[in-house]
């Protein structure tokens, strides 16, 4: 299993590369058609993309194994939200692994007989409990350093004596005399949300890009299973970006989001 785990990461920046170039392929084939170009160029690009698509699932080979070992991994980390977040999504993963070297295996003719709708279908099902897990995971961890920064800004003001200045302090759910508060106060304490929340991932580069990652990655398997049509065009801008972040985190590996 070390071997495969090894092979995985080594045959990794180039699927990503692959992957990043399939969904260009996917959103250059929607703007040609939408321009209204020939018939036989949109047909290469769909070829192009199509064996691209093919190169990724064998790069992606052994792909399981790597996330069996980061899910046992997983399984000792301390916090509890996390251990579990992280260890099913790695779970997921490497079902949708799995299900992906079936298809392989069906699309390069070992194994003809493969229902490959059936077993795309399996597939994107478990890709898509994998970036809920994930968005699970970044929306805990941005609860956790919200909470650290609003009791840092409110230590501050206590210890400088003034009241809210430029800074951020959530305050409570009202103030006495107006349990649900007015809506200028509702309206005053969601704007502070946002600004905590902004300077949160300012100074948080990894969980940004984590979040954007996923979340564009969520639109593939939406649209793959039919819950949210969006289109190729859609589909492929959401894939390319994550790609492009996704290589950036492999040459920048302090933009990794960790554990």
């Amino acid at each position: 299993m070390d071997a495969w785990v090894r092979f995985s990461a080594q045959s990794q920046a180039r699927e990503r590369l692959c992957r990043a170039a399939q969904y260009a392929c996917s959103l250059l084939g929607h703007a040609l058609q939408k321009h209204g170009a020939s018939p036989e160029l949109q047909k290469q690009i769909r070829q192009l993309e199509g064996h691209l698509s093919l190169g990724r699932k064998l790069l992606r080979l052994g792909n399981s194994a790597d996330a069996l070992e980061s899910a046992k991994r997983a399984v000792h980390l301390s916090d509890v939200v996390l251990r579990f977040c992280i260890t099913v999504s790695h779970l997921n993963r490497a079902l949708y692994f799995a299900c992906d070297n079936v298809l392989w295996a069906g699309k390069s003719g070992l194994a003809p007989r493969v229902d490959q709708e059936k077993w795309a279908q399996r597939s994107f099902r478990y890709y898509l409990f994998s970036l809920i897990m994930n968005l699970s995971r970044d929306a805990y961890e941005i609860r956790l350093l919200m909470e650290q920064e609003s009791s840092a800004c409110s230590r501050r003001l206590k210890g400088s004596g003034g009241g809210v200045p430029g800074g951020i302090e959530t305050g409570g759910a009202g103030s006495p005399g107006t349990p649900g508060g007015s809506l200028p106060q509702v309206a005053l304490k969601l704007q502070l949300q946002v600004l905590l929340l902004a300077r949160v991932l300012r100074g948080h580069p990894p969980l940004l890009l984590d979040v954007v990652r996923n979340a564009c990655d969520l639109f593939i398997p939406l649209d793959k299973l039919g819950l949210w049509r969006c289109g190729p065009g859609i589909v492929g801008f959401c894939g390319l970006v994550s790609s492009i972040l996704s290589i950036l985190t492999l040459i920048c590996p302090w933009l990794r989001l960790k554990p």
